[in-house]
């Protein structure tokens, strides 16, 4: 793999047409996020600085339980309730369920990146292009399509990564002013 290979969008054989463009869309967006958080300590993937209400870690958490969620509406067909409540916590930072913890490594939270994201990439090798066309049958999510539930997975981690960047802005001149 070249290091350019970022620069292409083309068919992967995994997957058919459409999953793969979407697949390679999705593993771009976490590429870069990565990047934003590597070499991160502890101390300051737990850091909130004044005026913001996330830490890093609890927004690499909240993109992890976001891939996993919906792996659970789409590919399970099961409703939001019956998600962990681990993971609702993740999800709603803290709202619906248990914040995910403090003093997590950078090494533990990119575990459970890899992990949610290599069970959805699992999956989408067993669909088609049909079944991302089609209709959420899970209540609450039924007006969508498999396809802008997994954009909408993406975009969030973008959305996401944005404020990770501030973050970290944030964090480094703490550290130096």
């Amino acid at each position: 793999m070249s290091n350019d290979s970022w620069a292409h969008i083309e068919p992967d054989a995994r997957y058919t047409p459409q999953i793969s463009v979407l697949v390679q869309m999705m593993n771009y967006a976490r590429m870069t996020t990565l990047h934003a958080v590597q070499g991160l300590t502890t101390q300051q993937l737990d850091a909130v600085p004044q005026g913001f209400s996330n830490s890093i870690g609890m927004l690499l958490a909240h993109i992890a339980a976001v891939d996993r969620l919906y792996h659970h509406v789409s590919f399970e067909e099961r409703a939001y309730e019956e998600a962990d409540p681990a993971m609702l916590g993740a999800l709603s930072m803290g709202t619906e369920g248990p914040p995910p913890p403090t003093g997590q490594s950078l090494n533990g939270l990119l575990a459970e990146l890899e992990a949610s994201r290599a069970a959805t990439l699992k999956a989408f090798g067993g669909k088609d292009d049909r079944w991302l066309a089609s209709r959420l049958t899970v209540p609450g999510f039924e007006a969508m399509n498999h396809h802008w539930a997994w954009f909408h997975v993406m975009e969030d981690e973008v959305s996401h990564r944005g404020q990770i960047r501030i973050l970290r802005k944030q964090a480094s001149q703490g550290e130096t002013g």
